[in-house]
């Protein structure tokens, strides 16, 4: 499939990555379990922070695991988080059943429907009848006359696009169309995230997280994308995949399997010649395998190797 966005050495990195993962299938299910249930509470976390949602991520995995109320907490934000995990495991139960889940509106109004259910019984999975303006953003979202046209017109794009066009590509692009059509009142950047890991999963890639610490940077690229520059955030959601591929294969390699060591940049510099600042550069463009730690970017000596090494090369072509 030809890349329209992705820079090629990226979609070859996340390639190895998800060739590895597949190689040590089957995957032992109690170590899947327990990665599924650590990368559902970050996600159920961060999805809802970048809302505003005030829950810390010991306290989304205490109300979530233990039924615990938080003093001086919202209970709105309580049930967003119980919400939230209940259209994740929703959304991880369809991938389950071994068959080809269909991306339509049924299954898009189906998971904002459980994320908003118990905040707005009336508008949980139906569109919105009237216009909406987005707090903070020049994006003025369509007329609600023309919500229903648009999604069917995202649902019939998805289904032509879907067959010739990179997966990275594809997840990135549906979030973004998803949100710019903005077809629910409330919870369309929370089931936007949601759609791209069912599209992810499907395809056998691990739970992604977009990180609330990235919030600025990811309503920043989606505006960009507003204005049809698409391939920052096409590069933005490639590292989050990343992130959660390097994480599972870091997890699951088998004792004995050499495991490459990631280290922070400002450690990593002083072990080889390349500054901090360079090796930022290289993360945030994608030309060095790297993801996401918090706010820390990390790296290994082996990267730093593959790296050097494909600069040679392409000097001597």
């Amino acid at each position: 499939m030809a890349l329209q966005y992705l820079e090629p050495q990226v979609w070859e990195i996340i390639k190895k990555r998800k060739k590895e993962l597949d190689s040590l299938r089957p995957l032992p299910p109690v170590a899947v379990r327990k990665l599924r249930e650590q990368f559902e509470i970050e996600m159920t976390y961060n999805s809802n922070a970048i809302e505003g949602n005030s829950l810390t991520l010991k306290e989304t995995f205490l109300v979530i695991n233990e039924g615990i109320t938080v003093k001086n907490k919202p209970l709105k934000d309580h049930l967003e988080a119980k919400n939230h995990k209940e259209a994740l495991d929703y959304l991880v139960d369809l991938t389950k059943k071994g068959n080809k889940i269909n991306f339509n509106e049924k299954i898009i109004r189906e998971l904002q429907y459980l994320i908003t259910k118990e905040i707005d019984k009336e508008w949980a999975g139906r569109y919105r009848n009237s216009n909406v303006v987005i707090g903070g953003s020049e994006h003025k979202p369509i007329d609600a006359m023309f919500v229903k046209e648009e999604m069917e017109k995202l649902v019939s794009w998805y289904k032509k696009e879907e067959k010739k066009t990179n997966i990275i590509e594809l997840v990135a692009l549906v979030q973004h169309k998803f949100v710019y059509i903005h077809p629910f009142f409330d919870g369309n950047g929370r089931t936007s995230r949601l759609l791209m890991n069912l599209l992810l999963i499907r395809e056998g890639y691990p739970i992604v997280t977009i990180l609330k610490n990235d919030r600025r940077k990811y309503y920043r690229l989606l505006q960009e994308a507003d204005r049809g520059i698409y391939r920052p955030f096409v590069m933005f959601i490639s590292q989050a995949i990343l992130r959660s591929l390097d994480m599972y294969l870091e997890a699951l390699k088998p004792i004995g399997i050499k495991k490459e060591k990631f280290l922070k940049l400002s450690e990593l510099s002083r072990q080889i010649p390349y500054s901090e600042k360079y090796l930022n550069l290289l993360a945030r463009t994608g030309k060095i395998e790297a993801h996401k730690e918090g706010r820390i970017w990390v790296t290994s000596k082996e990267a730093i190797k593959r790296y050097i090494k494909n600069r040679k090369r392409e000097r001597k072509l």
